[in-house]
């Protein structure tokens, strides 16, 4: 079976590895810049909803707060704790691999929604992390003209080598055959949206029915942004609501009358 360097380096070699040298944290230092002003930016959220629209992935916008919120939730409920779970099962520290994500780019690991993040960094963080199912971010990407097609190239450039984060990437990627079956899916997505993802396996969790529910929620765009809307309006509302750590459960399915 074939190994790749993030199970084989020492770890301060992979940390040196995602970390990189002084050009790229120069490059990590001026997305973090750019990240903070789209903060900033009040119109960014509602321009790429509305392109998310055209795209036919969404009728109603929430609203920033919701969205914040909603985002939070997807880390609780599904991607924190089924990383704990993939990791576990791999003999693989979730807190140290959670610290090369950050040396190697850490802009994605501060906005979960991916609606304040650039082209690159939301293509950059498809390829870094071994996916639980990339959808979400495939049709995020739909945000941006070029989103796909540059993901696909950057793919491939991964698996041929001469993609310039190749080194820090592999330092992070514990399958070597992920960037494959991603580049197979993005092709297959470019020509059918209902094409089938990859799911990562090895998830024990996926046998409790709140996980599995919710797993399905958060797992596409549409999902995710049907689950922001039914969250409560208000700021102090929605702190409150988070506050109580209530269980998982999925927005009520509208009827017609």
């Amino acid at each position: 079976m074939e190994m790749t360097a993030r199970l084989t380096e020492r770890p301060l070699v992979l940390a040196a590895r995602a970390l990189g040298d002084r050009r790229a944290i120069a490059g990590k230092l001026r997305r973090i810049a750019s990240t903070a002003a789209l903060y900033a930016r009040p119109r960014e959220i509602p321009e790429r909803l509305e392109r998310l629209r055209a795209a036919g992935y969404v009728e109603h916008a929430p609203t920033r707060w919701q969205l914040w919120f909603g985002g939070l939730d997807m880390v609780r409920y599904v991607i924190a704790p089924a990383a704990r779970d993939y990791y576990q099962h791999k003999g693989i520290s979730f807190g140290f691999h959670t610290l090369l994500r950050v040396l190697d780019d850490p802009v994605s690991m501060i906005d979960p929604t991916g609606l304040l993040s650039e082209r690159d960094t939301i293509v950059g963080h498809v390829m870094q992390v071994v996916h639980l199912n990339p959808s979400y971010d495939l049709q995020l990407l739909e945000c941006f003209g070029d989103g796909l097609a540059e993901l696909e190239r950057q793919t491939r450039a991964m698996i041929d080598g001469t993609h310039p984060r190749a080194r820090s990437i592999a330092a992070i990627v514990e399958d070597p055959d992920y960037h494959a079956r991603l580049l197979d899916y993005v092709v297959r997505f470019r020509a059918d949206r209902e094409a089938l993802p990859p799911v990562r396996q090895e998830q024990t969790l996926r046998a409790d029915p709140a996980f599995a529910a919710a797993e399905r929620q958060f797992a596409t765009l549409p999902g995710f942004l049907a689950y922001s809307m039914q969250l409560p309006s208000s700021p102090l509302a929605l702190i409150y609501r988070f506050a109580q750590r209530p269980p998982f459960s999925p927005p009520p399915v509208a009827t017609s009358t």
